[in-house]
């Protein structure tokens, strides 16, 4: 982890988030001066349920998972933070004084800055980042309703079915990993997907699902929405 910005750093950071340039520029000094880069391989956990909130992650490369997870082990995919976006959960800790409620896992090799929160706290200050800040607090809040829409009002094998759907027509995924991105666990998926194969839908290999009947998927897909 490196305390200073390179030149090199800075054009990269702005590339991804544009509104940095729009920051008066004692502001933007601050951000890029006190900008703490961390190189992060796959799978590394960024923060867990209780931990405290250190800063603000802007990210650069890869991705981060951020999921809710039960004492049981189960876990509740909520959304993924790529390029350019920013993470919710790590805004309202932030924003609340309060500790993270969710875990955030990188799901490939990632680099990001973390904005320490102190500066961060300045940078609310600044127009043009409060309303960066707000504007996509605002679409993730829109991502978790559909979410919790999902996982409300639609049975899992129509989750399932959506979740195939335009992927491609073989899907190189194992049960376990389809079972996390729906917050259910190993042994149903498996069950569904044994069922959605006698269907004639779908054809079952090792860590392979290939589509076998789109239209039937997207059927399966479409029933009971819009039903609550």
């Amino acid at each position: 982890m490196s305390a200073s910005t390179s030149p090199t750093d800075a054009g990269r950071l702005e590339a991804r988030y544009p509104v940095l340039a729009e920051l008066s520029a004692p502001a933007r000094a601050r951000l890029l001066q006190s900008a703490h880069w961390m190189h992060v391989p796959a799978g590394a956990m960024l923060f867990d349920d209780r931990q405290a909130c250190e800063g603000f992650p802007f990210v650069v490369e890869g991705s981060v998972r951020v999921s809710k997870c039960a004492p049981s082990g189960r876990e509740l995919p909520l959304y993924r933070v790529g390029p350019g976006e920013t993470c919710i959960i790590s805004s309202s800790c932030l924003l609340g004084h309060e500790d993270y409620n969710a875990r955030g896992v990188t799901e490939s090799d990632t680099l990001l800055m973390l904005l320490p929160k102190a500066v961060f706290d300045d940078m609310m200050g600044e127009r043009p980042f409060r309303d960066f800040v707000f504007h996509l607090f605002a679409e993730r809040i829109a991502d978790l309703m559909q979410l919790i829409e999902e996982v409300a009002f639609r049975k899992l094998d129509q989750r399932l079915a959506a979740l195939l759907l335009g992927k491609g027509r073989v899907l190189h995924v194992t049960h376990q990993q389809l079972a996390d991105e729906l917050g259910s666990v190993r042994e149903i998926v498996s069950r569904l997907l044994k069922s959605f194969a006698e269907q004639g839908l779908v054809k079952l290999a090792r860590e392979q699902v290939e589509i076998i009947d789109p239209p039937g998927l997207r059927r399966m897909a479409a029933e009971g929405k819009g039903a609550a």
